[in-house]
């Protein structure tokens, strides 16, 4: 009889989402083998593996438990998170690599705190907008909703960390538009911004200039062939060189060569093109469509306000990481670090995305409870 309860209790999980999610991950660790072969980072397929394995458990075990728990708890997450946030910046505390203290040793493992926080950010925003009853946004509204999402993005930003900061931007704007966010407000909300953005670039509190350097090298790249455009340059040569069918597994002339900058990674999508050419690329692509549209239908079904901003900000921040990594690689955007969903090697990305897709699957296996 448990065991009967068990199997119905997961009657309603988007089984076809996860068969999306699991073929996207099966390209992931085979891409990461061959564009690893060759390279410093051989083997990191297979810690690839385990981490997909553990996101899969945190998936359903964050599936079972029900989401209005799960923003009743966020509150408490986010004090966690500000705090975790806080902790990197101390000497001592905070782990620091390639010039940024990002991370949290414990043990033999490096824990990213900045990336579990979009997860606590969607629920965060989620119940925030949910509890206005649907009413139309005040000032006062707004204005919270920026300080809940700007706090950790300040804290992010310090580290330095552009790339982490900038993925915490769709989730606010979604809460935003799908809270009740009217014209006005919104252009108000983009001329504001447009000033904000313009004045730190300006002044230079805000941005170093080695991000400013990245943010503008996608423009001419061949202006710094060496520096800031080596990475971009090197990219889009492995992305051309796929052609139609591509040059073949571990066959890549750029991504074998050690030309192009960390394959398995943030350029694994360059490094992808580069061996099954313009056909597999977009059959990737697709396969991120069918997701994202698998998402949208089960926010349209949740059972009530809470449940649809819950997926549409998952929605929201996986949706601007694959424009955003995908437009770096082909030259339309500049270089951010931002890691493909499912597809980059890296632990942290990896169960935070299980995650955000266990919140998901959680809606949608409640949206017939009243």
């Amino acid at each position: 009889m448990t065991a009967m309860r068990r199997i119905l209790s997961f009657r309603e999980f988007d089984w076809a989402l996860l068969a999306m999610v699991l073929l996207l991950c099966t390209i992931s660790v085979l891409e990461i083998y061959s564009a690893t072969l060759h390279t410093k980072y051989v083997g990191f397929y297979t810690k690839q593996m385990f981490w997909i394995a553990g996101g899969l458990v945190a998936m359903f075990l964050f599936a079972k438990i029900d989401y209005h728990r799960l923003l009743d708890w966020a509150p408490w997450a986010y004090g966690v998170c500000l705090f975790a946030l806080a902790a990197v910046l101390v000497p001592g505390i905070g782990h620091k690599a390639l010039g940024a203290r990002r991370w949290i040793k414990a043990g033999p493992m490096l824990f990213q705190p900045s990336e579990w926080v979009k997860l606590v950010l969607i629920l965060v925003v989620a119940r925030f907008f949910a509890n206005l009853g649907g009413r139309s946004l005040v000032r006062q509204d707004i204005f919270k909703a920026f300080v809940l999402v700007g706090i950790p993005m300040l804290l992010v930003i310090k580290e330095p960390d552009l790339g982490t900061t900038l993925t915490y931007m769709p989730i606010l704007i979604a809460g935003l538009f799908f809270g009740g966010i009217n014209t006005r407000q919104a252009l108000i909300l983009v001329t504001a911004a447009a000033i904000f953005v313009a004045g730190g670039w300006t002044s230079g509190k805000i941005l170093k200039p080695y991000q400013k350097a990245r943010l503008t090298s996608f423009v001419n790249p061949d202006n710094d062939p060496r520096g800031a455009g080596y990475q971009l340059l090197q990219s889009e040569i492995a992305v051309g060189s796929g052609g139609v069918l591509g040059q073949g597994a571990a066959k890549g002339s750029q991504t074998q060569g050690d030309f192009l900058p960390i394959p398995h990674a943030d350029f694994i999508f360059a490094a992808f093109s580069e061996e099954h050419g313009f056909v597999g690329a977009v059959f990737v692509l697709l396969l991120y469509f069918s997701i994202l549209m698998r998402l949208i239908q089960n926010a349209q079904t949740a059972a009530d306000l809470s449940g649809s901003l819950i997926i549409m900000g998952v929605v929201a921040v996986l949706t601007f990481q694959i424009l955003v990594n995908v437009g770096m690689v082909i030259g339309f955007m500049p270089v951010t670090g931002i890691p493909l969903p499912l597809m980059s090697y890296g632990g942290s990305s990896v169960l935070f995305t299980f995650l955000a897709l266990g919140a998901a699957m959680n809606v949608r296996m409640r949206r017939f409870v009243n």
